[in-house]
């Protein structure tokens, strides 16, 4: 392998990383590439019978679990969900994690969504990009500047959302989804929503429409040139 790739994926809450691109982080970790998953939030609000401080110690201890399974490592911000500012305290602190991991490749939510925790996190991804790119902004590591940026496929972020790039994750697929259901959330006891069967179908429809049998659909930034392949295109580090 002579072409290293670092991904981060960045979630509003503890799984949003993992069930919008934990099949993507699997196929690359495998092959012997980083990742690391942060997240903005536990996402500590939603359970039916915890605490939000109970559930939020249960979410991290999740968190680092799926990552692992996945290959990769996890990294929580002290947020606070359905709380999440957009401000430069966050945005800096994003930033700072970006100095400290050296990405290449940058994924998250689309800013189409109907969570304003995600909208939220979009607008933040974009200005920590920014930021750590910087060189002209001190801050205790030097400039790193993230190549690659990706917006995932989210049920809650639909409102313009246009798959240009195609991922096989077929031989990851199975890997995955046992890191996915790290999350008692993914299990079907806490939420009505059905996320696996939702993100299972999403994997099987854009197999189909790629030529695979499992597949991962992003979106990349306005102007980006429509991509179907087995590997994200990006610079090495």
């Amino acid at each position: 392998m002579t072409t290293k790739h670092k991904i981060m994926v960045v979630g509003a809450h503890a799984g949003d990383a993992e069930i919008m691109a934990g099949a993507v982080v699997a196929k690359y970790t495998s092959q012997g590439h980083e990742a690391v998953l942060v997240h903005l939030t536990p996402g500590e609000k939603g359970h039916r019978t915890l605490a939000p401080e109970e559930y939020a110690k249960q979410k991290e201890e999740e968190g680092h679990r799926a990552a692992a399974a996945l290959g990769a490592r996890a990294i929580f911000l002290p947020y606070k969900d359905a709380e999440l500012p957009i401000n430069d305290e966050v945005k800096y602190a994003l930033a700072d994690i970006i100095r400290a991991e050296k990405p290449n490749i940058m994924i998250t939510h689309w800013k189409g969504s109907i969570h304003k925790d995600h909208e939220a996190t979009h607008h933040i991804v974009q200005d920590a990009i920014f930021y750590a790119a910087l060189p002209a902004i001190k801050r205790d590591l030097p400039a790193h500047g993230c190549y690659t940026q990706y917006f995932a496929e989210n049920w809650e972020d639909p409102n313009g959302f246009e798959v240009d790039t195609y991922v096989d994750v077929t031989d990851s697929y199975e890997q995955w989804i046992a890191g996915a259901l790290e999350y008692e959330l993914f299990s079907g006891s806490i939420s009505t929503f059905r996320y696996m069967d939702y993100y299972k179908a999403l994997a099987v429809m854009r197999g189909c429409l790629s030529g695979k049998k499992y597949a991962v659909g992003l979106m990349r930034p306005k102007g980006a040139k429509i991509h179907k392949g087995d590997s994200l295109p990006g610079k090495p580090l």
